[in-house]
């Protein structure tokens, strides 16, 4: 019960996170003039700077004209700040989902009225996807307890071999002494008792000593120190800690991630770091609204074959017709970027964790 009331409250603070970035997305001009004449709030100067009003918002501080004071629009602004229900995001979904390029294509070229913008679709994207994974039970693990799982395997390999054992030594009591197959049993009898003399053995060998995650050191002092020694001494603790990080510093997947896009563009001066920047940061809202379906589909029951079968199909395809309708390439072009682009999210993520162990030890 504890996670999903924490994956509410996380997902309600990345909605009011991502209508503070675009406060006024879906807001209409010609509503607002409506409801100003509907409950007489209409004014002739604004009411928070005092300069002459024309139109719906004030032309020196921005502030709309219409001051609501109904209980119907607190609801109005919860349900706008909570879940982020506005015109500008049903625009902007089906086309990241289906259409990314031409998404990032049109909202690059100066169409930004009409979408959500792509850190503001970000935000949103990632606390909630961090809120489900709390709610359906995707949670690093906070005691790590490899002993008792090594025991475990042991126990459950040795009564299947003492199983094996007593089948084949039924069928030799069974069988005449002169029987061609009795000394084929027999070798696979003497097999299986050394398997279980040698598994003793080791049970005892280690009866007293305790597994752990331990990391060699470096010879860099000072994350021997301040890394490898708290990962040692408790690796649930500083699982937990790169799983709080990951969904803070989330946001440094997109400075990560520009260099790499940027290098295969870099000898065409049409696109700009900012051109990566959109690419970027749209590409990696629809990878965390991916997570969230499928997660939801594991959850209700999808086998996971399926589920890792659905992910290894639609995110590179999204990536494919991301890169090659937002930069307006020829398929041999979209080729091998994609390829260079894909082996590049390895690097990404190995960056993105190392970034996450380091933060994790302080």
């Amino acid at each position: 019960m504890s996670d999903i009331t924490e994956g509410m409250g996380a997902a309600i603070e990345g909605a009011l996170t991502s209508r503070a970035v675009e406060p006024e997305h879906g807001e209409g001009t010609v509503a607002g003039a409506r409801a100003s004449a509907r409950d007489g709030t209409r004014e002739s100067a604004c009411l928070n700077c005092g300069a002459d009003l024309v139109g719906n918002y004030c032309q020196n501080c921005g502030q709309k004209v219409h001051v609501h004071r109904t209980l119907s629009a607190i609801g109005h602004d919860l349900l706008h700040g909570v879940l982020h229900l506005d015109g500008k995001f049903w625009s902007t979904l089906p086309l990241l989902a289906f259409k990314p390029g031409k998404l990032t294509r049109r909202y690059i070229e100066g169409e930004r009225a009409k979408f959500v913008s792509p850190m503001a679709m970000f935000l949103f994207s990632i606390f909630a996807m961090f809120a489900v994974f709390q709610m359906v039970g995707i949670t690093a693990p906070s005691d790590i307890d490899l002993s008792g799982a090594v025991e475990k395997t042991a126990s459950e390999v040795r009564s299947e071999a003492e199983i094996g054992r007593a089948e084949i030594q039924a069928q030799l009591d069974a069988m005449d002494a002169d029987d061609p197959e009795r000394e084929e049993l027999a070798a696979q009898l003497a097999a299986l008792e050394a398997g279980l003399n040698s598994l003793g053995k080791a049970s005892d060998a280690n009866a007293d000593e305790s597994l752990n995650m331990e990391i060699n050191p470096t010879g860099f002092e000072a994350f021997d120190k301040g890394v490898l020694q708290k990962w040692n001494d408790n690796p649930g603790l500083m699982l937990y800690k790169m799983q709080a990080n990951a969904y803070k510093f989330s946001w440094l997947l997109i400075p990560l991630s520009i260099p790499f896009v940027w290098l295969l563009f870099a000898w065409k001066r049409r696109f700009k770091a900012y051109d990566h920047a959109i690419f970027v940061t749209y590409s990696l809202a629809f990878m965390s609204l991916l997570f969230i379906a499928l997660s939801l589909l594991g959850t209700a029951g999808m086998p996971l074959d399926c589920v890792f079968v659905l992910f290894a199909v639609i995110a590179p395809l999204h990536i494919y017709k991301h890169l090659r309708y937002a930069y307006d390439l020829r398929r041999f072009s979209t080729i091998w970027r994609f390829l260079l682009l894909m082996f590049s999210v390895l690097f990404v993520l190995l960056f993105f964790l190392q970034a996450l162990l380091i933060l994790g030890a302080f």
